[in-house]
């Protein structure tokens, strides 16, 4: 009796009467793959999974290449049988081998589940990866790092592929294993393992700065969490992870100078980022091509964790809407000297973690009616400083007083005039801003929405810009008010479609130069570990394309690729959102209008 539940079980797996595992296959029509009847008559079928690498544009890599890409003779191959060559004992030989063995990890997953039908392709070619890689010292991204890459791959006379990957820089070959990984292809109706003999891609990013900026205050991320995203955003070419690390809700930081920070200000001992926390994730990310960029705001958006700093003033104010953005309020006396003192310890401990590349200060939503109230303060801007005590005074005098002394101790920790970015704000609205944030120093996120004439403006100052405008990239929007009934303030909720067709020339016009790239961001207010996926992935990816890429046309040439590399984010293990039912995947050019 056994044996025969074990051979009804076992057939469940064997192929239909037709010899394929479906009734259906798939046909390349005018560019793109359409579901066909598989009949007597038909020959050599195709699987969905080799329709879409053969037919769709760019061979459904994500995020399109720049370059050339031509791919053909998709080969059996063993998935156990890849390996690489580099050069030996270099500064990056080990990041080398992490991403190769990422790379083969990152395939395998795509691949079934059922033991059997990994290994279903035992027989297939070997897949031999040579790196040519020109920069063997190179073992961090900052600015100007080159990412480009070429891809060749020949089948040889003995039955192996052979491919090299030539870059000026490992980011840039990590990229290529990226592009690779996506041409593994697992072919359903034969249960195969298929990768293209053929392989010819030329490819490098149009912008240098392509982010994800995830608050991790609001509510707790956790690292695995963490590095969910930084998983998917590999696997999308994105470079920078904006860790939003502190805000006036929590203080979940553990800093070694002032420890006392997370004590008072974390929601538990368990909802912090100790020391090992924040190494491991700057390692995972760093072997994947991500830089981490930490954001310490100030002098808003401080609270939880300072109360007995006795820098801190409007802590949890009321009514909160006089003096704050949102609950709790909290912002920096900038009369008091102690302040500095405290940041500068903290920028040693951030820098020392991070690097000294560049620094984000957060720096958006100073409320001039919460220093209005502080009597030291005003004391001190009419005894000490002489000044008055009008809005101007506020934004023209004591902002840029405390943004000079925080970037002087700044400095002096990094030992050099590291670049500054600070959101966009009254602050960087100002007429004689240049004065006070002068261009060559400071960078500017920009928040606002993309018609706003404060772009045009910085942008005519000569500012370097990263754009996170709210109207097309605030990730967190179109859910209901936490604050209020109805929706939140920034809704409507932005799909994948508006985040995609948000593109810099679109917003710079001709001072796209002046762009460095951009970022999708996520404030955590209605978010937390378990649904952070969701609302990331695949939207972020998106924008991933149009900032990689910068393609000329809208999502609707891109919907197909976006469907396929929603699966791909979701076989990583990325909570990825649905964009469609399946049966649009399968049917392609049916549901789009």
């Amino acid at each position: 009796m056994m044996g025969r539940v074990f051979l009804l079980l076992f057939a469940a797996f064997l192929p239909n009467c037709s010899g394929y595992n479906s009734k259906w296959h798939y046909e390349c029509t005018d560019g793109y793959c359409e579901k066909t009847l598989i009949t007597e008559n038909t020959t050599s079928p195709l699987s969905l999974a080799e329709c879409n690498i053969l037919c769709l544009d760019y061979a459904s890599v994500w995020p399109q290449p720049t370059g050339n890409i031509s791919i053909d003779n998709l080969t059996l191959i063993d998935v156990s049988a890849f390996s690489f060559t580099s050069e030996e004992n270099t500064t990056i030989s080990s990041l080398v081998e992490a991403a190769f063995g990422i790379f083969t990890c990152q395939f395998t997953l795509q691949l079934p589940r059922k033991p059997f039908l990994r290994n279903a392709s035992s027989n297939g070619s070997a897949v031999q990866v040579q790196f040519e890689i020109t920069d063997q010292d190179t073992e961090q991204l900052s600015f100007g790092t080159n990412e480009s890459y070429t891809v060749r791959g020949l089948a040889t006379d003995d039955g192996a592929i052979n491919v090299t990957i030539t870059a000026e820089t490992f980011f840039g070959a990590r990229h290529a294993l990226e592009t690779l990984s996506q041409l593994v292809v697992f072919d359903d109706l034969r249960n195969r393992t298929l990768f293209p003999a053929s392989i010819a891609v030329s490819d490098q990013p149009a912008f240098n700065w392509r982010g994800v900026c995830l608050d991790t205050a609001r509510n707790y991320i956790t690292p695995k969490a963490i590095k969910r995203t930084l998983r998917a955003m590999a696997a999308s070419k994105l470079n920078t992870f904006h860790w939003h690390l502190t805000d006036t809700a929590s203080f979940p930081y553990v800093s070694s100078s002032h420890p006392e920070l997370s004590e008072y200000g974390a929601y538990s001992s368990s909802k912090v980022y100790t020391d090992d926390d924040v190494k491991s994730i700057i390692e995972y990310a760093r072997v994947r091509g991500i830089r981490v960029v930490p954001e310490l705001d100030s002098p808003a958006h401080v609270g939880e964790g300072w109360q007995t700093s006795g820098v801190l003033t409007c802590f949890n104010q009321k009514p909160w809407t006089d003096y704050c953005a949102e609950p709790p309020c909290g912002q920096f006396d900038p009369s008091q000297s102690g302040v500095y003192d405290i940041l500068e310890d903290l920028y040693g401990d951030l820098l020392t973690q991070f690097g000294t590349d560049v620094f984000h200060m957060g720096g958006d939503e100073v409320n001039v009616a919460c220093w209005n109230i502080t009597s030291n303060l005003t004391a001190w801007m009419v005894d000490e400083m002489g000044w008055g005590l009008s809005k101007s005074d506020f934004q023209e005098k004591v902002w840029p007083y405390f943004q000079n002394e925080s970037a002087q101790r700044l400095y002096k920790q990094a030992g050099a005039q590291i670049p500054i970015i600070l959101w966009s704000s009254d602050l960087t609205a100002l007429d004689n801003v240049t004065s006070i944030l002068p261009p060559e120093d400071y960078i500017i996120q920009i928040w606002d929405s993309a018609d706003s004439s404060s772009i045009q403006t910085l942008l005519s100052q000569n500012y370097s810009v990263i754009l996170s405008n709210y109207d097309g990239l605030y990730l967190d929007c179109g859910f209901a008010g936490w604050v209020t009934n109805g929706t939140n303030w920034c809704s409507p909720y932005k799909g994948w479609q508006t985040v995609y067709d948000n593109k810099p020339v679109n917003i710079a016009g001709t001072s796209v130069a002046q762009v460095l790239g951009g970022e999708t961001v996520l404030w955590t207010e209605e978010a937390e570990s378990d649904t952070v996926d969701s609302r990331l992935w695949p939207r972020a990816a998106a924008f991933a394309e149009t900032l990689w890429s910068a393609p000329e046309t809208t999502w609707e040439a891109a919907e197909e690729r976006m469907l396929f590399h929603r699966e791909r984010l979701v076989a990583l293990g990325i909570g990825a959102d649905a964009l469609q039912p399946e049966w649009c995947r399968r049917n392609q050019q049916n549901c789009p209008t």
